[in-house]
């Protein structure tokens, strides 16, 4: 979405990119694991609840008050993940990664980087082996790919041009959305927003979500 020069009839401008994350996977391992376990993170400015519910995870071997450790650190992992999510990607990084040996700490500091922090560094692996968590994953993507704009002009971006357009000049590069229900938007960093997946898709919630950048 981004061209050299001007071109002549095209509303969008020449120079404007703007990249829409909408199936960032940490934060979905994370919105999935706070409904699934039923944790009670408490704070500000959490993400609304899943408008897909996933099915009840039943293991013996979480405790009661593992659940309360992962409830408390919850918040804590989703701003830092929600953070990683909004950042611009780089893609020096791309090719710094050819440049290592497999197995090799730079490579593993390198895949850190780029994949961000994640549920898993605190809450294990086996906490996502569930069936609950892939059929959930599974029903979400088949969502998102029957939900894809036919054409480029019902995509968001296009419809509502003359909203994103203040925003871009205000700033913002990056648009994050998260499956949760209702309107929600939230302001991330100096240059993104965090939205539900709804919120993005009608024009009336979507223009007052880019509103509140600009």
């Amino acid at each position: 979405m981004r061209s050299s020069t001007p071109i002549p009839g095209n509303p969008w401008p020449h120079d404007m990119s703007i990249t829409v994350e909408d199936r960032a996977n940490a934060l979905l391992e994370l919105l999935w694991i706070r409904e699934a376990y039923e944790l009670q993170p408490r704070g500000e400015d959490l993400p609304p609840l899943l408008s897909d519910t996933p099915a009840t995870v039943h293991d013996s071997g979480v405790s009661a008050e593992t659940r309360e450790e992962w409830a408390g650190a919850w918040r804590r992992i989703w701003h830092a993940a929600l953070s990683h999510a909004a950042q611009d990607s780089d893609p020096r990084l791309f090719d710094e990664l050819r440049t290592t040996a497999d197995g090799s700490t730079e490579r593993a500091d390198l895949l850190h980087r780029m994949i961000g922090p994640t549920g898993r560094d605190d809450f294990g692996d086996s906490a996502f082996d569930d069936d609950s968590h892939s059929d959930w994953f599974q029903r979400g993507m088949d969502a998102h790919l029957a939900a894809m704009p036919k054409s480029l002009s019902d995509q968001p971006e296009h419809r509502d041009l003359p909203a994103l357009i203040p925003a871009w000049r205000a700033g913002l590069t990056k648009v994050v959305t998260i499956p949760c229900s209702g309107e929600f938007t939230r302001r991330v960093g100096e240059n993104a927003l965090l939205m539900t997946a709804a919120t993005r898709e009608n024009s009336e919630s979507y223009r007052r979500a880019l509103s509140t950048f600009s």
